[in-house]
C-alpha cells in the first residue's frame, strides 16, 4: 500500500470514529495524535482538518450531485471516503483529481459494499467535473 493510501485510510479511520461518536469531523484527532498508535502522519492531519474546515461546502456538493442518496442514507465509510476525496479534489493541488478518485474507489472496494466503488467513482467524477479547485 502506497504511503498516501495509508494516510488516507488513517484519515478515514479518524473521521469515521469521530462521526460514530457524534463528534465533529476532527473530534477524535487530538486523541489519535496523543496516542499515535498507529502513527498519525501530517498528511492525515491535513486531510482530517481540511474535511472539518470545509465540511459545509463538501457536504453541499455531495448532496447536490448524489441524486436521490442523501448523505445520511449513505454507508458511513462511503460518506467519509467521499469527503476526503472531495477535499483533495477541491483543495489539494498536488493530488490530481483522477488520483483522489482512484484512491477513494480502491478504499471503497476494500472497506465497503459491493455497490460502493461504482457509486463513489460516479459521484466523485461528477464533482471533479463541476467543482473548480480552490485558489488557496
Amino acid at each position: 500500500m502506497a504511503a498516501r493510501t495509508k494516510y488516507r485510510k488513517r484519515a478515514l479511520d479518524i473521521l469515521f470514529e469521530s462521526e460514530s461518536r457524534g463528534l465533529p469531523a476532527d473530534g477524535t484527532l487530538a486523541e489519535r495524535l496523543e496516542l499515535n498508535d498507529p502513527p498519525v502522519n501530517p498528511y492525515t492531519v491535513s486531510l482530517v482538518e481540511g474535511v472539518a474546515a470545509n465540511a459545509t461546502q463538501i457536504d453541499a456538493l455531495l448532496e447536490e450531485h448524489s441524486h436521490a442518496w442523501p448523505l445520511d442514507r449513505m454507508p458511513a465509510v462511503d460518506r467519509n471516503l467521499l469527503r476526503i476525496a472531495v477535499f483533495e479534489i477541491l483543495h489539494v493541488d498536488d493530488v490530481p483529481d483522477a488520483v483522489a478518485i482512484s484512491e477513494a474507489v480502491e478504499l471503497a472496494t476494500e472497506l465497503s459494499t459491493d455497490e460502493s466503488p461504482k457509486f463513489v467513482n460516479g459521484l466523485l467524477s461528477t464533482v471533479a467535473h463541476v467543482a473548480p479547485r480552490s485558489a488557496e
